[in-house]
């Protein structure tokens, strides 16, 4: 019988496979990362042209696809290691670029550098290299510039945009990753954030409430009438953002381990709680299930259960979600209608609620309902939460002290960066941009419907009767110079 050789290309004891390498966890990690970035990249993006009105559909797809791009080449230049590197500050790691090979392709780190906490040095090395972590955490980084779009869509000057989101990267962002998790002062105090529900949620419907606030309302007209251009292809990225999930909570352990497992089951469990309860409450109070308002109660249990999902157990999962479908519901449809300061600041997708207030809420919830031997599974230190007593009520009130941290940060720094940028220009469109939209600002529209776009006479352009589409115009994307023009006949 003829034996078998497995080739080298597939042996263990090869270079590109040390010794403390796990495969799974390494394809686990970038797996959660991609779809992570799935979520931004087409979730978001499809999300975002699809639930405003017609007119800013191409706008705020952009606005989160440059975010996507402009996040990633910040990050690995200089971002990542602000986030996850040495020290500089108690709530700060020293800049520095994230792209050589002898860097990326050792054992992942964090923190990047030894730190003692009660005589302990505290490390966590996940078995895979740092180029899998580089990546994992970029797309966290991504996603919440692309959640703080939600609150500016339909009248940020795109040029301000652009400017705004290296800076906010990196003054911001970078503060909040740090702090909790790259080794700053909150990390060591024992604050929990499992997977973002402050770095990413709080901090993102915070900013983004303030810069609405400099920024400016849209139109009157698209204030007091805003509807969804395509309520279905809504529902698509609503379905790659709530799938997407169990990478963002399944990924944080940093390990295919078995604490990844009841993150991504919790995860769900709340999100589809949270969906139910805010429908319930839509038919109670409106008379009818509004499916915008479905997808607003999906992300309020998905932002939610994101600061304890593999922390707490599947009962309170549903606790969670009952919560989080019905307070968000609250300050979005009776506090924000009653309340002066909301009324006068335009949050066109009502971020704050569905990201400050719910990623507030998960972080409150986890310090009350933290279970301690799922805690043991990967936090350092024995934590609990208030609910199961001892030391439990001492971390509620880390939990409220971190949130004022964060709220206060993200207050401050979106403020200042938006009024340097405002030194050079607008932080809002033009009247005229604003009355049009799409075709004025990118010079684009999203969709080519029967009597929409520019007409073309057919004598006017040389086609005859007998010309065909495909054989006069279809060949050419470029008619007169015209780009992107779409020809009705």
């Amino acid at each position: 019988m003829a034996s078998f050789q497995i080739p080298e290309a597939y042996q263990g004891k090869l270079p590109a496979v040390p010794d403390w390498l796990n495969k799974g966890d390494n394809a686990w990690q970038l797996t959660a990362a991609t779809l992570v970035g799935i979520q931004s990249m087409p979730g978001l993006v499809i999300l975002y042209a699809s639930i405003v009105k017609k007119k800013w559909a191409v706008n705020s797809a952009f606005m989160a696809l440059y975010a996507f791009a402009a996040v990633l080449i910040c990050w690995v230049l200089v971002g990542y290691r602000m986030a996850f590197g040495d020290q500089l500050l108690p709530f700060w790691g020293k800049g520095g670029p994230a792209l050589g090979q002898k860097y990326l392709l050792h054992q992942a780190r964090v923190p990047e550098s030894s730190h003692i906490y009660r005589g302990q040095t505290e490390v966590t090395q996940p078995f895979y290299p740092m180029a899998s972590l580089v990546y994992f955490q970029f797309t966290f980084a991504a996603i919440t510039l692309i959640l703080l779009a939600g609150s500016v869509l339909g009248r940020m000057n795109i040029k301000a945009w652009m400017a705004f989101v290296p800076l906010w990267l990196i003054f911001s962002y970078t503060v909040g990753a740090f702090s909790l998790w790259g080794g700053g002062f909150l990390y060591h105090w024992g604050v929990i954030d499992y997977s973002g529900g402050y770095v990413i949620h709080l901090s993102s419907g915070i900013a983004g409430l303030t810069a609405a606030y400099w920024v400016g309302p849209r139109l009157k007209s698209d204030r007091e009438r805003f509807p969804p251009n395509n309520v279905l292809l809504m529902l698509a990225g609503a379905g790659l953002l709530w799938m997407g999930w169990s990478g963002f909570n399944g990924g944080a352990p940093y390990a295919a381990n078995i604490d990844s497992s009841i993150a991504v089951l919790n995860t769900n469990v709340c999100a589809a709680t949270s969906l139910l309860v805010w429908t319930t409450l839509d038919v109670v109070y409106f008379g009818k299930p509004s499916v915008i308002g479905a997808v607003q109660g999906m992300m309020t249990g998905l932002v939610c259960i994101t600061p304890g999902a593999g922390l707490v157990q599947s009962w309170a999962a549903i606790v969670m979600g009952i919560l989080s479908g019905s307070i968000p519901w609250v300050s979005m449809m009776i506090l924000h209608k009653t309340s002066s300061l909301l009324q006068k600041v335009d949050d066109t997708l009502g971020v704050f609620h569905t990201h400050a207030v719910a990623g507030l809420l998960g972080g409150l919830l986890t310090g009350l309902l933290a279970e301690p031997d799922l805690c043991r599974l990967i936090l350092p230190e024995p934590t609990r939460g208030a609910f199961y007593g001892g030391s439990g009520g001492v971390q509620l009130l880390k939990q409220m002290a971190a949130a004022v941290f964060v709220i206060a940060w993200n207050l401050v720094s979106t403020t200042i960066i938006l009024l340097a940028i405002r030194v050079f220009m607008p932080l809002r469109m033009p009247e005229d941009q604003l009355a049009i939209g799409d075709d004025a600002v990118h010079g684009e529209e999203a969709y080519a419907l029967w009597g929409d776009g520019e007409r073309y006479d057919p004598k006017k352009h040389g086609l005859t009767s007998s010309s065909s589409y495909a054989e006069d115009i279809a060949p050419s994307p470029y008619i007169n110079g015209a780009r992107g023009v779409t020809i009705n006949l």
